[in-house]
């Protein structure tokens, strides 16, 4: 059901929100009638997750087949010591459920599949990509690009981390794709559990996914479509990138689009 009036928490608790000219009420009525669906619930989703609830988006969809490990609490804030060896998926509706009990999580304990992306991505007004895994990403993209769902899509190891916005509503906009070609396989892909990964780094993309995802939505300012932005967290240096739509991209250039909604 849609809400069209905020109650008076509401108007508190988001105040500082609605006080902004650019969001004001009405993109805070977009963000309570929003559906993110978030595609990995570790160190990037977890900072995303926890400032989309805050900011009072009004479905969360949390997708994610692993346990909570202690290895993962150096940088997993969404996730307390007591949630060890709980589901990623569970361990992130309870907390978010304490962080703003308003949100509807749905907490999906799969794989991210074809089957499953499909099913979901459908749904969803805007997906994050918080995986660390190349052919999930490419499973993710093809989803958005076939349901024109605007993509997220955040990534750490180590002291690097890169993020940037794939909207296949707009002609001129690049899909993932475009960028990592699915023809071109990376064998050394490696994972932070081999590699490690400077804590607050994850924190740092997880947020700004979490920020684009907001002005997305809301439809203000200049979103990261276009543009591949990458840091150096040792250095504190960030570069950016243009990126443009490939003609001849193997997914956008040739799959043929379908309505959403």
């Amino acid at each position: 059901m849609i809400n069209s009036i905020l109650n008076d928490d509401q108007l508190l608790r988001y105040s500082r929100h609605i006080l902004l000219d650019e969001i004001g009420i009405e993109a805070q009525h977009r963000f309570l009638n929003a559906h993110v669906l978030i595609v990995g619930v570790g160190g990037l989703g977890s900072p995303a997750a926890m400032y989309l609830a805050a900011a009072g988006i009004g479905t969360l969809t949390l997708v994610d087949a692993d346990t909570v490990e202690l290895t993962n609490l150096q940088r997993q804030i969404l996730h307390p010591s007591d949630s060890i060896g709980q589901t990623k998926v569970e361990s992130g509706r309870a907390t978010l459920a304490h962080l703003n009990p308003e949100v509807c999580v749905n907490a999906i304990n799969s794989h991210a599949d074809d089957t499953l992306l499909q099913k979901w991505v459908s749904r969803a007004h805007i997906v994050l990509d918080c995986t660390d895994n190349y052919i999930t990403r490419h499973i993710i993209n093809r989803a958005c690009v076939q349901h024109r769902v605007p993509l997220v899509s955040g990534a750490a190891l180590r002291f690097d981390g890169q993020i940037s916005t794939f909207d296949a509503r707009d002609p001129a906009s690049p899909c993932y794709a475009c960028i990592f070609p699915t023809d071109r396989l990376f064998f050394n892909e490696v994972a932070c559990s081999t590699m490690g990964i400077f804590s607050p780094l994850v924190g740092i993309i997880g947020a700004m996914q979490a920020a684009e995802a907001l002005r997305v939505i809301a439809e203000v300012g200049c979103t990261l479509v276009g543009r591949l932005m990458m840091l150096d967290a040792m250095i504190m240096h960030w570069q950016t990138i243009r990126i443009g739509r490939q003609a001849d991209c193997l997914v956008c250039g040739s799959m043929r689009l379908v309505s959403h909604f």
